[in-house]
């Protein structure tokens, strides 16, 4: 046998037997001991893989000229959309079918049909409006980032637009009663822009994350009109309340509400049910855990003392624009 080779047919480095039962075992013990999440069985479970081609199609149908296949044109764009969303609706609605299947086991089929039906029905029917808020999003984008030489090249290239699309589908899918799909959807987008929005978070027209990697957006955040947030900021929770029995509980209002045209910079942290008034800017790398009127200014202190101790490990000409860059900086508002 070569160096490296593995011997086959289970004799060698492994007992294939014991392996496969001793996983079943542990499956059986998990089952057993975790009767309230129980797993789905053989009706399936919805798929990471279809629900990546599925959000793919719907992002061509939102967008053919631009996120749609190449051989979209202005004469064949319609026809493509509807041949794609016959296609899309369809497999999303059966990847709808399978969480409700879970979700509802105890109801007898026909209604768990009916509720997905329902819910297809209804998330296309948003289609229209969604593009429309996704447009606010693009232009707010556009004129938020100088470097933007076109909306075409924000629709293409930005890692937050691609995030939005994902956030604004999931959204809808999870207050229509799907939300597993829903976050299965943003956790696509989250692999692909590293910005994490769980899609239970209420997010208003025209939003724009510039750059946007580490972006992380709670469950039961509400964000206004016309925000904007850098890379690394974070709408988080302060604290997870749980039951007498320990347990966390679920869905209980713990992230910021952010009201309209507020700008939080790089790597601010803001955590709790708190509100930042509308028209506030929130300066990078704050850590803010109180409520801010409107019109606040909430920057990070730099101490004098903080840039005059690096004076023996820096360049004279350094220490001095450090020093100077100090003046003038107050306390947190």
């Amino acid at each position: 046998m070569a160096d490296g080779e593995v011997q086959s047919e289970g004799v060698g480095y492994w007992d294939l037997d014991r392996l496969v039962a001793d996983l079943a075992g542990a499956r059986s013990r998990w089952r057993q001991e975790q009767q309230h999440h129980a797993e789905y069985g053989a009706e399936g479970f919805p798929s990471r893989a279809n629900l990546l081609k599925i959000t793919a199609a719907l992002c061509g149908a939102l967008f053919p000229l631009r996120l749609g296949p190449s051989f979209v044109r202005l004469h064949n764009e319609d026809a493509y959309v509807a041949e794609t969303l016959q296609t899309v609706l369809s497999r999303l609605y059966g990847q709808i079918r399978l969480e409700l299947i879970y979700a509802m086991k105890e109801d007898p089929i026909a209604t768990v049909d009916a509720a997905a039906s329902r819910i297809i029905g209804d998330f296309a029917h948003s289609l229209p409006a969604l593009r429309t808020l996704l447009d606010s999003d693009v232009e707010a984008a556009f004129l938020g980032d100088p470097a933007a030489r076109s909306v075409d090249e924000v629709l293409i290239c930005y890692p937050s637009m691609l995030a939005i699309i994902h956030h604004r589908l999931a959204h809808r899918l999870y207050e229509l009663g799907a939300p597993l799909v829903a976050r299965i959807i943003s956790e696509i987008a989250h692999s692909h822009t590293g910005i994490d929005i769980h899609p239970g978070a209420r997010i208003g027209h025209s939003f724009f994350i510039d750059h946007g990697t580490g972006v992380v957006i709670g469950e039961t955040a509400i964000v206004g009109d016309r925000v904007r947030l850098y890379q690394g900021v974070t709408l988080g929770a302060r604290s997870f309340p749980s039951d007498e029995k320990g347990a966390l509980e679920k869905a209980q209002p713990r992230h910021p509400i952010i009201e309209d045209d507020v700008v939080i910079y790089a790597g601010a942290t803001v955590l709790g049910r708190i509100i930042i008034g509308s028209r506030s800017v929130i300066g990078g790398n704050v850590w803010l855990t109180e409520s801010v009127p409107a019109d606040s200014n909430v920057r990070q202190a730099k101490a004098r003392h903080e840039v005059t101790s690096r004076v023996e490990v820096s360049a004279p000409h350094r220490v001095h624009a450090l020093l100077e860059s100090t003046d003038g900086i107050g306390e947190n508002i």
